[in-house]
């Protein structure tokens, strides 16, 4: 089958894309790792300052106030119920376009064309531009007048609306037709007087008009002119100005103008029009769409038209003059240029250029980033600036004299100075740049200093860094400038109150920090000025951070301080969204507080009780919500300050059903716990009655809830485990033990977790029996939750319920799901391990089946499965020890030894790791093979870069050391300590304590001084981490061996004249006295007159660390 020609388009238009090969490896900055919810906070502006009230000086009218705010979030309120409306209207069919109106010929009244123009009534002529106009004797209403125009009483005829006025008017325009013909300056020389009768042989000057400036000349009047002036007897290529669809069609006896040429008696339009008496304006043909943008545009350059020279005489003092322009200077003043095609040449080469570059040379050779020459700062002491970064810091590119600059320009430059340096300088340049500008932040100002703060905070490309920078630049001079943030608090929230929904934890803790410190600054009064318009925000996403910044202030200035606030915010009558925002900032109070709301457990209730009658769903629902958080938090106290709510959350859970049924049924879930065991447990079973019914529900927020009432009721004292098993085992299994519940990651966690709970109120075997035989099933991820489950009954209640009959079936189906198992998961081996462990004895039957399919699955081709079998025998090895199969295990040895040239890390670290379990529970006299034999194999493993081998084979090597270091020779064990000495310096730290604490075990197996000799050398070194390591290894073979086995080694390594190795020998007393704590008090006399020696020396380093070393010394003695 050939491909069609769209298939080559397709591959041409996907090759011209540029797709980045890095982009999923590469780092996401904070915008591309938002949600489209988070991404909302970018539409709201930096609003600007506010007044402050508390400020002593009289307030100025153009300051934003607490009463202009409001006003301005009424109107927004009531632009966007509107649009709501509208968008509504819409979708239900009500809104409609309305159409214009069009006159059919046979509506259209006739005139007799035998009339003459000044004898026959005058009707109305219908046009399109604003130089139209109306030609009644009465006045008219116009219909698009949004003030519709008081008609009087006394006139004569009531004018019919002006249907085609293309500007709406809300006054009646003038009747002109009356007048006398005058003078006037109102309207240019480009609008044609009028008089009092229709004009017939006049003609216009084309010429004069286009020289005259629509401005303050004088208006002349078309009789005024000579008709041999106007070069309009030639007629014009094009279209009359007034298209014909416009122009209503009227019968054989009527017109507006009688005409020879038009027999109808029309308006004459197109060629026939050229040579009468009203010129045509040449014209290219347009459709509709043209003609409005023509129409736009030509408004747009009539009043964009330059200056005349009377004009500019009046704006300009005396003294200036006209400059001629160039010579074949031509400005180009045609709008309709625009409309054309781009012409084009039709000379010279066809075919592609290749556009130049830097590279090539060319029209970019010179030009850095974005265009600019260069993206250093000018102050080369700044660090460059990244190509996003110069929309914000282009004013230091450039070269400026400072003395010329302003104060506030030098200011402005001297921020985004030090803004630079903290956001993109070295470690060295951000802490200066900090410490300068927290320093001088009253002298620059709040306004200068938020002007450029928050608009990088705002950027799209901030990364997480980044961020973390200028959080800490407000957070330092919030302290600094105290009560002068107060007008720009709002600035500061817009931009900090996104973090508090941030998915990193550690920026929500960095935006509650923030706003609690802007709290402490600015007072409780400002922040509730400030936030109370957002209370009642139309914006959903605007309210929950609100909410959750109201919160913080709580937990800042103390609940009892927000109580009256709260009261009346939730029992607005106004707003919905102001009592459920109200209401939800109770419950981010308790979220945030904890148990801390304990003491206002019962004011808190009472505030907001009212929101579960409330009319409004969501309000309803949040309440509930809210009396579920303030419940956790005062878990186990504090039943009595829910007495109010209980009927009303009782009635609520037979009333409602979805999301409001939900959130009231997590009330009651949180209340059961805390009451008596004899309430607890009859409203468990009153509330259960729902929750069955509810176990099959689509819902998945609905099941997550359920699932977690359900553990609430089952651990409460008074609820029976006879009940849970005729009542609710049955249902419970039959809804929630299927693939989905399995395939659903959190509804899985909170299933396990509440069947756990059930098993320790109805025991283990009840659960067990029902679900041993799912580790079969085909799906793997159900097996999964099926071990999980098995695993934590298990480990919390033991195997002591488990008869023989459930203990075959268990080990059969654990051996059958760890063998089918395809994905790299801990949970199969972490629940074979422990069911094994909790059987003890009773495991020893199955030990040989599954020692055999262990030795089986090392042979297998995948690493993965090798990897698996020997993290099974590292589980397995303590259970095999109290089944006393030593000769299973030595020889699982055995074939652990002969993998050791495993060339995958991963599965040689696994079996380093088997070999240790089995090392330590077997011991070093029946280890086979033996210790001789394994060490020196050992040995050059370590040189392996891995991680996980590192580790392992450390750990390894220590436990012998520890435990049979006379299986091994001196010589031996001192290459070990040259390998050791590299590992010192890992990455990982868990490698680099391994590693210390295996010198130690050395050192007590062979004695210290040739190990000590070994770390000495090591204190010569320039790497700095390296010296640290050995200086703590040091320290742990004075612990092992005494220190005065290493006193005398180490202050004779002071006396070599070298400022790096006495450094590291005061660091190594200093770090040796601290670790060894009471024994040091022996030596004190004997180290101090090495001490006064460091004391004296010049190097301030040296007097520090000596202070330091006489330190400790002072503390142990």
């Amino acid at each position: 089958m050939s491909k069609g020609p769209q298939h080559f388009i397709d591959e041409a238009a996907k090759a011209n894309d540029d797709e980045d090969p890095f982009s999923e490896t590469r780092r996401k900055n904070i915008a591309e790792r938002q949600s489209q919810y988070q991404l909302r906070a970018r539409k709201r502006p930096i609003s600007p300052e506010r007044a402050d009230m508390f400020v002593d000086q009289t307030p100025d009218l153009r300051d934003r106030t607490y009463a202009k705010i409001m006003q301005e979030q009424l109107l927004t309120a009531e632009k966007e119920k509107i649009e709501k409306e509208l968008v509504d209207k819409h979708q239900s069919g009500e809104l409609r376009i309305r159409q214009a109106k069009s006159f059919a010929p046979e509506d259209t009244p006739t005139e007799n064309i035998e009339n003459t123009p000044s004898q026959a009534p005058r009707k109305k002529r219908i046009a399109l531009s604003g130089h139209a106009i109306a030609a009644d004797k009465t006045p008219n209403v116009a219909q698009w007048d949004e003030t519709p125009a008081h008609i009087s009483a006394l006139d004569s005829t009531p004018a019919t609306d002006k249907q085609w006025d293309a500007t709406p008017s809300q006054t009646p325009r003038r009747n002109r037709w009356d007048e006398t013909p005058k003078e006037s300056v109102r309207d240019g020389g480009m609008t044609p007087g009028w008089g009092s009768e229709t004009p017939r042989d006049i003609k216009m000057d084309l010429s004069e008009r286009a020289e005259e400036t629509p401005g303050a000349s004088k208006r002349r009047s078309r009789w005024d002119l000579t008709p041999s002036q106007t070069p309009s007897e030639t007629p014009m290529a094009g279209i009359d100005a007034t298209p014909t669809h416009f122009t209503p069609k009227i019968m054989q006896n009527g017109g507006m103008t009688p005409s020879m040429l038009t027999p109808g008696g029309t308006t004459p339009i197109g060629t026939p029009a050229m040579g009468m008496k009203t010129p045509a304006v040449p014209f290219i043909p347009m459709t509709p769409e043209q003609a409005a943008i023509y129409k736009w545009e030509k408004e747009v350059d009539d009043r964009n038209r330059p200056l005349s020279d009377e004009e500019l005489d009046a704006l300009m003092p005396p003294g200036f003059k006209i400059l001629a322009p160039p010579s074949g200077y031509a400005p180009i003043r045609t709008p309709t240029r625009k409309l054309l095609a781009t012409p084009t040449p039709m000379s010279g080469i066809g075919g592609f250029m290749i556009p130049p570059t830097p590279e090539r040379g060319g029209a970019g050779a010179d030009k850095g980033v974005g265009g600019i020459i260069d993206t250093q700062p000018k102050d080369p002491e700044l660090p460059a600036l990244k190509p996003e970064d110069i929309q914000y810091f282009d004013k230091l590119l450039q070269d400026v004299d400072e003395s010329q600059l302003t104060k506030a320009e030098r200011n402005e430059r001297e921020i985004m100075g030090y803004l630079l340096k903290i956001k993109n300088g070295m470690p060295s340049q951000r802490k200066s740049g900090l410490r300068k500008i927290t320093e001088n932040a009253r002298r620059l100002g709040a306004g200068p200093l938020f002007n450029q703060i928050l608009p990088l905070l705002m950027s799209p490309t901030l990364e997480d860094q980044e961020r973390h920078l200028m959080v800490k630049v407000i957070d330092r001079i919030l302290y600094k400038l105290d009560d002068l943030v107060r007008p720009y608090v709002h600035k500061i929230l817009v931009v900090i109150e996104p973090l508090l929904i941030d998915e990193d934890y550690y920026a929500r803790v960095e935006g509650r920090e923030i706003i609690s410190n802007l709290a402490k600054a600015a007072g409780l009064a400002t922040m509730i000025s400030t936030m109370r318009p957002d209370i009642d925000n139309v914006d959903e996403y605007v309210r929950n951070t609100t909410a959750r910044a109201f919160a913080v202030v709580a937990s800042a200035l103390g609940i009892p301080a927000l109580l009256p606030f709260l009261k009346a915010v939730c029992k607005s009558k106004k707003s919905w969204q102001a009592r459920h925002t109200g209401i939800k900032i109770v419950q981010q109070i308790a979220i945030l507080m904890g148990c801390a709301v304990l003491p206002h457990l019962k004011q808190l209730v009472e505030i907001v009780e009212g929101g579960l009658v409330d009319d409004q769903q969501k309000v309803r629902t949040i309440t509930a919500l809210g009396i579920a958080a303030l419940a956790e938090a005062a878990t186990p106290y504090g039943i009595e300050a829910f007495d109010s709510v209980l009927k009303p959350l009782w009635k609520g859970i037979r009333t409602h059903r979805g999301k409001g049924l939900a959130a009231f049924l997590k009330a009651i879930g949180f209340l059961i716990p805390l009451m008596d065991a004899e309430y607890a447990s009859y409203y468990t079973k009153e509330v259960m009655l729902i929750l069955i019914r509810e176990f099959v529900s689509p819902d998945e927020e609905m099941k997550k809830i359920v699932l977690k009432v359900v553990k609430q009721c089952c651990s409460t004292d008074g609820v029976e485990p006879l009940y849970i098993r005729e009542e609710i085992l049955t249902p419970f299994f039959r809804a929630f033990w299927n693939h989905r519940m399995a395939m659903d990651r959190r509804n899985y966690k909170h299933l396990v977790d509440t069947t756990v709970e059930i098993a320790q109120k109805v025991g283990s075997v009840e659960i067990v029996s029902r679900i041993v035989d799912d580790l079969k099933d085909e799906n793997e991820q159900y097996r999964k939750m099926v071990m999980e489950t098995i695993e934590n009954i298990m480990a919390l209640m033991g195997a002591a319920e488990i008869d023989s009959r459930l203990e075959e079936q268990l080990i059969d189906g654990i051996l059958y799901a760890f063998q089918e198992q395809t994905q790299e998961d801990p949970i199969m081996l972490e629940g074979f391990g422990t069911v094994c462990k909790a059987l003890g004895r009773r495991t020893k039957p199955y030990l040989p089946q599954i020692c055999g399919t262990i030795l089986w699955r090392l042979n297998n081709k995948s690493a993965k499965v090798r990897q698996q079998a020997t993290d099974l025998i590292a589980k397995i090895a303590p259970v095999m020890n109290v089944c006393q199969e030593e000769k299973l295990m030595g020889h699982l040895g055995v074939v652990l030894y002969e993998y050791l040239g495993e060339e995958y890390p991963e599965v040689l670290g696994s079996i380093l790791g088997a070999l240790s379990a089995i090392v330590s529970v077997i011991g070093m006299t029946k280890m086979t093979p033996p210790i001789k034999d394994l060490l020196p194999r050992l040995t050059p493993i370590l040189k392996n870069r891995h991680e996980k081998v590192q580790e392992f084979c450390i750990e390894l090597v220590g436990k012998i050391a520890d435990r049979g270091s006379e299986f091994v020779s001196a010589r031996e064990w001192m290459r070990i300590c040259f390998e050791l000495l590299e590992l010192l310096k890992a990455h990982k730290k868990s490698i680099r304590r391994a590693a210390i604490n295996t010198f130690g075990y050395i050192a007590k197996a062979i004695g210290p001084h040739d190990v000590l000799a070994t770390l000495l050398n090591n204190l010569k070194v320039q790497e700095r981490q390296l010296r640290v390591c050995t200086t703590v290894a040091i320290a742990i073979v004075a612990e092992t061996c005494a220190p005065f086995t290493v006193l005398p080694a180490i202050m004779n390594e002071y006396r070599v004249p070298e400022i790096n190795v006495q450094n590291g020998v005061l660091k190594a007393f200093s770090f040796m006295f601290e670790y060894i704590g009471e024994m040091a008090k022996d030596y004190i006399y004997a180290v101090t007159p090495l001490l006064v020696d460091a004391m004296m020396e010049r190097n301030g380093i040296m007097g520090k660390s000596s202070y330091s070393h006489a330190n400790f010394n002072r503390n142990n003695k």
